[in-house]
């Protein structure tokens, strides 16, 4: 797999740099704290993900190269709804129509970007993603898979690194069969606890998405974007006596095995804890994926990476 992308084996992650206090479109996170964060990850993976072009990841760009870090980055667009949906479970999917052309103009500005930075950091950026969980029934910004199409289309034809698209893995098994053949590569999110499993049905189950994905499309590297482990919830979705530190530390261990022994890039979801996101409630699962906390102070998983046993700088 790592050789068909032209990039070296490795330990992905997801990255988002959001503490409390601040979201997208609002306050974002300082030099200073994405370079924590950063130091605090480079020893133990290789790879990040970015979700969006926007000020953070312009910061992390320049924190890499001034700070001399050796990360190879998924750089993102994250594309807004361009169509109304209405199984979406939560407020949100609905939008008029004055709004969803404003996104689509501005998810064209978005991809512009995302090729434009795909060259302007070359030496950084191994791949770009155009978009992020917009095709999925459930989703509350969704975007018809032929705009998707075309907009895989056109970083294709403005930017050297492959292109792709992160979504959950069912809809590449019944309605994205037409992006599927548009991408360079597939990517998948796979989430055991979202769909009610215990901790000791985890890894099987996405060991069965993948390879749901990677067997109907046998010509195609499929890479895995997110998979996670939540560590809170308010009942919403999620059994609270499913997650806990100790349950993400065992799927996480398992995942990460599992992905180096088959060769599969993997990135887990995510780095730190982000209080902006999801309802007000604090137990909101959404706030609670990170292997670190919004403190930056370590969860089980993650214990052995605690900053008084990193070095120096």
């Amino acid at each position: 797999m790592f050789e068909k992308l032209n990039i070296a084996p490795g330990r992905g992650i997801c990255y988002s740099g959001f503490r409390d206090g601040q979201q997208p479109g609002g306050l974002y996170p300082s030099y200073a704290q994405i370079k924590e964060d950063l130091l605090l990850l480079k020893e133990h993976w290789q790879y990040l993900r970015l979700f969006d072009c926007d000020q953070h990841a312009q910061t992390v760009f320049e924190v890499i190269k001034r700070e001399k870090l050796h990360f190879k980055v998924m750089l993102g667009a994250y594309i807004e709804a361009e169509m109304n949906n209405f199984n979406c479970p939560w407020s949100g999917g609905v939008h008029d129509e004055v709004q969803l052309e404003m996104n689509s103009i501005s998810n064209r500005e978005k991809i512009a970007r995302l090729a434009e930075w795909g060259n302007k950091y070359a030496d950084i950026v191994f791949a770009l993603s155009v978009g992020n969980e917009a095709c999925v029934d459930w989703t509350d910004h969704y975007v018809p898979e032929s705009k998707v199409v075309e907009y895989a289309q056109l970083v294709k034809q403005n930017a050297k690194q492959p292109v792709t698209f992160c979504e959950n893995y069912a809809p590449w098994l019944f309605k994205l069969e037409t992006l599927a053949e548009e991408v360079d590569f597939i990517s998948i999110h796979t989430y055991p606890v979202w769909e009610y499993k215990h901790i000791s049905e985890a890894l099987d189950y996405t060991i069965h998405n993948y390879h749901a994905v990677a067997h109907k499309y046998p010509h195609k590297t499929v890479v895995i974007t997110e998979a996670g482990w939540a560590t809170n919830s308010n009942g919403r979705g999620i059994d609270p006596n499913h997650v806990n530190e100790s349950y993400q530390k065992i799927y996480f261990e398992m995942l990460m095995a599992w992905a180096k022994k088959e060769n599969i890039l993997t990135f887990f979801f995510e780095a730190f804890d982000e209080s902006w996101k999801g309802s007000h409630e604090p137990l909101e699962p959404e706030k609670h994926w990170g292997l670190f906390k919004t403190d930056r102070t370590p969860k089980l998983a993650v214990k052995h990476l605690h900053p008084t046993t990193l070095p120096t700088h």
